[in-house]
């Protein structure tokens, strides 16, 4: 990755510029400039799926926002930049006496863990979930929200220093799967029930020894392969205790259920408005720095969420 001057973009038909203020960094960031992940952009691109700024300017066709309006949007990528052209659908008022680094790191994880624990898993209250790799960004939204929801969360991650942030943020019971088995300590803690939801974002080595520990009927969320490697699972575990896999592809729900999305992000909004919800952010980088950021995920050091300032951000 480096820095460079390029020219400025241009809005197209249903499209508004954005000047960026910040922009938060995901694990999606890492994978694509691997040329790992499922969208493929052309070379040469600038990653960045989440952006938060001010509108600075609006094409043809577009209606219901005007220069200066304060936004958040997911971009996909090219978010890494001083100004982006982003579609006039997919922009989000910023509530109002919300910073733009906050707005930057709110729509991938809360999104992608609302929509998993809503809609693919629906969660209820009084029910057990154990969520991997906790302390990151989809994996704390996580944690926040099934506590919101009246789950009793079960967080594991891999230092004590993560689980103690995951406990702020309602972990009832916290698992550190660098020192612990992970399939015993999910069933000591759930009395030897198992757990009711898992939410997987991690995948590699945790995932069967947690398939294994869910109970009866047990929702199963595969989120994402943070740990680099898809694993394969016996699918006779399914049999033995009548559970689903779920996938869950945030992306994929919003381009083809829009008006469900709609209401989703109307339902958090609303949660973070009241105060129910605050994004943690844990570092921020300055635009040439940005590099650094997306090591900082890859390394498995983030604790929630990464964002990159720009300008005055």
């Amino acid at each position: 990755m480096t820095v460079e001057d390029v020219d400025d973009p241009t809005a197209g038909d249903g499209q508004v510029i954005v000047d960026v203020k910040a922009c938060a960094v995901n694990f999606t960031d890492v994978l694509i400039i691997q040329n790992r992940y499922q969208f493929k952009p052309t070379l040469p691109f600038s990653p960045g799926a989440e952006i938060a700024g001010v509108v600075s300017s609006v094409g043809a066709g577009v209606d219901g926002v005007t220069v200066g309006d304060r936004i958040f949007a997911s971009t996909g990528w090219g978010g890494l930049a001083e100004k982006i052209a982003v579609g006039a659908g997919s922009l989000v008022p910023i509530p109002d006496g919300i910073d733009f680094g906050p707005a930057s790191s709110f729509l991938y994880a809360y999104g992608t863990s609302h929509y998993a624990l809503k809609d693919r898993a629906r969660l209820q209250p009084g029910e057990t979930l154990v969520v991997l790799g906790a302390a990151g960004g989809v994996g704390l939204a996580a944690v926040e929200l099934g506590a919101l929801m009246g789950a009793t969360v079960i967080a594991a991650a891999s230092s004590d220093d993560k689980l103690e942030l995951c406990r702020e943020y309602g972990a009832a019971m916290t698992i550190n799967y660098g020192s612990e088995d992970l399939k015993a300590r999910i069933r000591d803690l759930t009395g030897g029930q198992g757990a009711d939801v898992v939410y997987d974002p991690v995948g590699g080595g945790h995932s069967e020894p947690a398939l294994r520990a869910t109970a009866w009927k047990g929702r199963f969320l595969v989120i994402g392969f943070a740990a680099g490697e898809i694993p394969a699972i016996p699918l006779n575990l399914t049999l033995l205790k009548g559970c689903d896999i779920v996938g869950v592809f945030w992306g994929a729900f919003v381009g083809r259920e829009p008006e469900r999305h709609l209401r989703n992000v109307e339902e958090l909004i609303g949660w973070w408005r009241a105060g129910k919800l605050r994004p943690h952010v844990s570092s921020t980088y300055p635009l040439d720095r940005a590099a650094e950021a997306i090591k900082e995920l890859a390394d498995r050091k983030a604790k929630g969420k990464v964002v990159v300032t720009v300008g005055d951000g």
